[in-house]
């Protein structure tokens, strides 16, 4: 594996781009643009929405590749390459599968807004972090909406107080552990992976042309599609074990750091 062939990297945001504070560094916009000058694409791949993505990367939004919603939503700077929805009911069954779990606060997300209960104040503060376009409505079970995503939050751990009230969905869904707080249920075919994997063709890109940085389970796929796969030291153990690389934390400049030895190894 040669450093100097990779032509697309595909970044996670939260614990990985983003630091402790949830921001993107100087330091990443000014690699980005060494990256642009010398041919190579940047993708941000999140399980956050649209808007919020285009919000965290303001300076270079218009020019990025976005995978938003787990990769149930993606659009380049001309079109849109994914929309992915869950099938009818689905909404439905995942409230019904929380119901008793006052602790669960629930997000329906769709490609233009995320909608959550108005009841829930506190929460709607908590979710607008990763949720910026969003509305509040009285009853989430009636609403008639297209849905990419039903986003699931624990102020706790999502792993151990909201999977094992939806692992059962598994199979005609899929149900995702996407970072310490979340559990993301989603159409089987809605993952990062499948997404990355219609941008490499896209793009004629290979294998061994991808770098993919991720820290939680919901990038599991597309870290395997590509040979420099890098786990963050920040990340959850399962993903230290299927990445081929490690960098330092989002909070010690990890992606930047192996970005700068990718544009040394350049010609």
């Amino acid at each position: 594996m040669e450093l100097n062939q990779v032509k697309l990297v595909i970044c996670d945001m939260d614990g990985t781009l983003l630091n402790s504070k949830h921001e993107a560094t100087t330091r990443f916009f000014q690699l980005y643009e060494q990256m642009k000058a010398k041919g190579i694409t940047f993708v941000a791949a999140s399980g956050r929405q649209y808007h919020s993505i285009r919000e965290k990367l303001a300076p270079i939004a218009d020019e990025l590749i976005i995978v938003a919603e787990n990769g149930a939503f993606a659009k380049s700077p001309e079109r849109i390459l994914v929309s992915t929805y869950v099938p009818s009911g689905a909404a439905t069954r995942v409230l019904s599968a929380i119901t008793g779990h006052e602790d669960i606060f629930p997000v329906l997300c769709t490609p233009n807004a995320a909608f959550v209960s108005a009841d829930q104040p506190a929460f709607r503060k908590v979710m607008s972090e990763f949720y910026s376009s969003h509305q509040a409505v009285d009853d989430l079970a009636s609403l008639e909406v297209d849905v990419l995503k039903i986003a699931l939050y624990h102020k706790e751990n999502s792993e151990q107080f909201i999977y094992p009230y939806t692992k059962h969905l598994e199979g005609n869904l899929k149900v995702k552990v996407s970072g310490v707080n979340w559990v993301d249920v989603s159409h089987p075919d809605a993952h990062k992976g499948y997404a990355i994997s219609m941008i490499q063709k896209q793009l004629g890109v290979s294998k061994a042309e991808t770098m993919v940085f991720g820290d939680y389970h919901n990038d599991l796929e597309m870290l395997a599609l590509a040979d420099f796969s890098f786990a963050m030291g920040n990340a959850h153990p399962d993903i230290v074990k299927a990445a081929n690389f490690q960098t330092t934390s989002n909070d010690d400049f990890g992606v930047e750091r192996v970005l700068e030895r990718l544009l040394e190894a350049q010609p």
